[in-house]
């Protein structure tokens, strides 16, 4: 059986792919700080610090999984752009690459960032867009992706890195976009928004972990946008929010500031995605808000 590593499998992506692994005949070993209970029945749980290198070093060790996927990082709204934490998470995630090759490994997939690009470009292709990086984050992903790139091709792993633009759906963080929208409007009040004219590529945060699944066993090597190829603004994103509740007359636009860093434009091509990768998005924006709002409706409700 093949054996995979999922390293921030509690996370925002990574609690996706746990099932979905499972059906596509994997033992399942999820890497995290903590367990999920509705999937401890089938997956193997390794509840520790992803950032203690010694002690992920014994988890491969003892595992030698023939797969990894990689999505651990420092996620703090606000905070991750700039931190130093992500000077230890690249330095673990070498250690990671590293201790994999060591065991046997076979195909580690990464996830890397948008935030590698240069946003002046607007639009971004891997093969044509420049990869100049404005922050810490983007640069240290940036670095790793290079260096897993270098390292396969010296030493016959097989690799690639997903490069992530923007994603929304259940157990999103509070703090993000579309729950930012969400949650005030389900609880009667005015949803705070910038003038919003910025033009995006939203995913699905399902269609994401398919999009790394895909990628994971296609064998395809290198860099590879996962997005949906659908650029949107983040206006209209949120007039589809407030239509589906019913309550577009509690959007106030422009109450909020835009960052000068925030591009224009930032969108994907999915070419490699769509046509070397062979994955397609099965929602759209409408089919995923709609599951969005659902699982906020539940989720405030147990909460009350």
């Amino acid at each position: 059986m093949k054996k995979i590593l999922i390293t921030g499998a509690s996370g925002f992506i990574g609690r996706q792919c746990l099932t979905p692994l499972l059906e596509r005949g994997f033992e399942v070993h999820a890497l995290s700080k903590r367990s999920l209970p509705e999937y401890e029945k089938d997956v193997v749980w390794h509840c520790q610090d992803f950032l203690d290198e010694d002690e992920t070093k014994k988890l491969v060790q003892t595992i030698k999984p023939s797969h990894c996927l990689h999505f651990a990082w420092y996620t703090e709204p606000g905070k991750y752009w700039t931190s130093h934490e992500n000077l230890s998470w690249t330095a673990s995630t070498i250690s990671l690459i590293y201790s994999f090759y060591q065991h046997a490994g076979e195909r580690f997939v990464g996830a890397g960032s948008c935030a590698e690009y240069d946003w002046r470009y607007g639009h971004c292709s891997e093969a044509i867009t420049p990869l100049e990086p404005s922050t810490l984050y983007g640069n240290c992903k940036n670095a790793l992706q290079k260096m897993l790139a270098s390292f396969s091709e010296n030493n016959s792993l097989s690799s690639a890195w997903g490069r992530i633009f923007f994603l929304y759906g259940p157990h999103e963080r509070s703090e993000r976009l579309v729950p930012s929208v969400i949650i005030p409007l389900l609880r009667d009040k005015e949803a705070l928004c910038s003038h919003g004219n910025q033009i995006r590529d939203f995913m699905y945060v399902n269609d994401a972990a398919g999009a790394f699944m895909s990628l994971l066993e296609s064998g395809i090597t290198g860099t590879v946008n996962i997005a949906s190829g659908a650029p949107i603004s983040i206006r209209d994103i949120i007039l589809k929010i407030a239509d589906q509740l019913h309550k577009s007359d509690m959007i106030r636009f422009g109450a909020l500031p835009t960052k000068k860093e925030d591009p224009p434009l930032l969108t994907a091509d999915i070419s490699r995605l769509k046509y070397s990768v062979g994955f397609s998005p099965k929602y759209d924006i409408e089919s995923g808000l709609k599951q969005t709002i659902d699982w906020w409706k539940y989720t405030i409700k147990e909460h009350i």
